[in-house]
C-alpha cells in the first residue's frame, strides 16, 4: 500500500454524501485541509437515489393530477398519459443540474477529491486505490442501503427496492408497497398520480407510524379518497412469483397480488467490511455508535449520517457533518437538538411535523400537562383556492410553550420553517399569536392555529 507520509490531512472523510460533503465544504470554509473518499458520485443516496429524485416523480404525478382536475378550476386540459423517458429526463435533468453544482463547490473550496472505494485501515488512515491517506482525524460517512426482510429476496424485476422504482422503465399497472413509512407512502402517491393501483402493506396501525397519530389518521383518510388501498396491523409473512406479477402473504394469510413488490421497509447502514469493527469502533447492528457531538468511543474518528442511529434524513446529515467539521476547527459546537429537525413527508397531501407528538408530550409532562389544538384548513382561504383539506395540530405543555407542530395537506412541507422557529425557540402560543401572516397564505393557518390556542381565535370556532 503506497503511503505518502508527506501529506496528512486534518480530516479525512469516507463518504461524500449529505453528511460526509457538507463537513469537506464546512471544514475546508474554516481552513481545515480536507481529503474527500467517494466511491460513486458525490452526494450519495439524496442527490441520486433519494430526496431529489423521488421529490421530481412526486412533481411530475402533481402535475398529472392538475391536468386530470383542470375542469373544477375552469380550465380545460386533457390528459394523454405518462411518458415514462420523458419523466426520467426531467428527473435526470433536476439531478444532473444539482451535481454539476455540487462538483464545482467542492472544487472553489479546494477539497482533496478522491474517487474510489475506502478502507478504514487504521485510526488515522483510509486505504483506497492501492494508496493510503493519512489524516489527523477521520470522519465516517458511508451512509445506508435500502433494507429487505429475511427470506424476501429483491431481485430488481418484480421485487424490488426504492433503488430500482426510481429508473423503473413503465408505469406499474398494480404495485404493492412493503412498508408504509415516509418512502412507501411517498411512492405510493406518486404511482397512484401516474394511474397505478396501489395498495400499501404496513405491520404497524398507521400509515407513516412515527407522526402523531392524528396526522397518520388525516393521511390515511386522504388515501382513502384518492383510491390507495391499505392494509395495517398485520406483518409480512413471505412473496411469491405468479406468471405474470407477484402474491404477498400477511401473517393472517391474507393475500395480494400485482405486477411488482416494492420493498420499502427502511434503510440499513453501509458498515459491513469496511474496518470499523477491525480498528476497534463500537457499533449496534451495523451502526457505528456516537455520542452527542458525532464522536466514536476511537479519539480520532468521528461518524454522521445514515450510519449513525439519528434520523436518516439528508438536512441531518447536513447539520452533523458540520457540526463535527466545526468542532475539529476548534469552535463552540451545541448538540442537535433531533426532536427540533422538521420532518416532511412529500406525499399528495404532505405531512409534516417538528417537535414531539402528544402522545410523548403527555408521557413526558403528564396528561393534564398537555393541552392540544387542531386547526382546520377549512378556514385558510389559500387552502381553499389549492383545494386542499388538512389540518394544523399544536402540542403545548400547559401555561407554557409549543413542544410540538404537525401539519398534513399541500404545501405543508414550505410551512415547516416557522414551525421550527416556534420549537426551537420555545415560543408561547400568544408569542406567535403577535405575528401577522400573510393573508391568504397557507403560512396563515398556523398563525390561526396559534391565535386559537392563545384564546383569541379568528376564523375557526372556539
Amino acid at each position: 500500500m503506497a503511503n505518502d507520509a508527506s501529506t496528512v490531512f486534518d480530516l479525512v472523510i469516507l463518504g461524500g454524501g449529505s453528511g460526509g460533503y457538507a463537513a469537506a465544504l464546512r471544514g475546508a470554509q474554516l481552513g481545515l485541509d480536507v481529503a474527500l473518499i467517494e466511491k460513486d458520485k458525490v452526494g450519495g443516496t439524496c442527490l441520486h437515489r433519494g430526496c431529489i429524485p423521488t421529490k421530481a416523480l412526486l412533481h411530475a404525478g402533481e402535475i398529472a393530477d392538475q391536468a386530470r382536475e383542470s375542469e373544477q378550476f375552469g380550465v380545460k386540459a386533457t390528459f394523454e398519459g405518462i411518458d415514462v423517458p420523458a419523466v426520467h429526463k426531467y428527473k435526470d435533468g433536476v439531478i444532473s443540474g444539482l451535481y454539476k453544482g455540487l462538483q464545482g463547490l467542492i472544487a472553489s473550496r479546494k477539497v482533496t477529491y478522491i474517487e474510489g472505494e475506502g478502507r478504514l485501515s487504521s485510526p488515522t488512515s483510509v486505504d483506497v486505490g492501492g494508496q493510503r491517506v493519512q489524516g489527523r482525524h477521520v470522519l465516517l460517512a458511508t451512509g445506508s442501503v435500502p433494507k429487505s426482510l429475511p427470506g424476501l429476496e429483491i431481485d430488481g424485476d418484480r421485487i424490488i427496492s426504492s433503488d430500482h422504482a426510481l429508473v423503473l422503465d413503465r408505469v406499474p399497472k398494480s404495485a404493492i408497497i412493503l412498508g408504509g413509512g415516509v418512502i412507501g407512502v411517498e411512492f405510493a402517491s406518486a404511482w397512484k398520480s401516474f394511474g397505478s393501483d396501489v395498495t400499501v402493506i404496513e405491520g404497524l396501525k398507521h400509515l407513516v407510524p412515527v407522526e402523531d397519530e392524528n396526522s397518520s389518521k388525516l393521511l390515511e383518510r386522504a388515501f382513502r379518497k384518492r383510491g390507495i388501498k391499505f392494509n395495517l396491523g398485520t406483518f409480512f409473512s413471505k412473496a411469491e412469483y405468479t406468471a405474470d406479477g407477484v402474491k404477498v402473504t400477511l401473517a393472517d394469510g391474507k393475500e395480494f397480488e400485482a405486477e411488482v413488490l416494492l420493498v420499502a421497509v427502511g434503510r440499513g447502514p453501509v458498515s459491513a467490511g469496511l474496518g470499523y469493527e477491525e480498528q476497534g469502533i463500537a457499533t449496534d447492528r451495523g451502526y457505528v455508535l456516537v455520542d452527542e457531538y458525532m464522536r466514536t468511543n476511537v479519539p480520532t474518528v468521528s461518524a454522521v449520517g445514515d450510519l449513525v442511529p439519528t434520523l436518516q434524513l439528508a438536512h441531518v446529515g447536513f447539520a452533523e457533518g458540520m457540526l463535527v467539521a466545526e468542532r475539529l476547527a476548534g469552535q463552540k459546537v451545541v448538540p442537535i437538538d433531533y426532536d427540533g429537525v422538521p420532518r416532511v413527508t412529500y406525499c399528495h397531501p404532505e405531512v409534516a411535523s417538528v417537535g414531539i407528538t402528544e402522545a410523548k408530550a403527555k408521557e413526558i409532562y403528564g396528561a393534564d400537562k398537555v393541552v392540544a389544538l387542531k386547526y382546520n384548513l377549512a378556514g385558510n382561504g389559500k387552502s381553499k383556492i389549492l383545494n386542499t383539506a388538512g389540518e394544523i395540530k399544536l402540542v403545548q405543555v400547559k401555561d407554557g410553550a409549543v413542544v410540538g407542530v404537525h401539519m398534513v395537506g399541500d404545501r405543508m412541507g414550505e410551512q415547516v420553517g416557522e414551525a421550527q422557529l416556534i420549537y426551537n425557540w420555545e415560543a408561547l402560543p400568544a408569542e406567535v399569536a403577535q405575528l401577522v401572516h400573510a393573508h391568504p397564505t397557507q403560512n396563515e393557518a398556523l398563525g390561526e392555529a396559534h391565535l386559537a390556542l392563545a384564546g383569541k381565535p379568528l376564523h375557526s370556532h372556539d
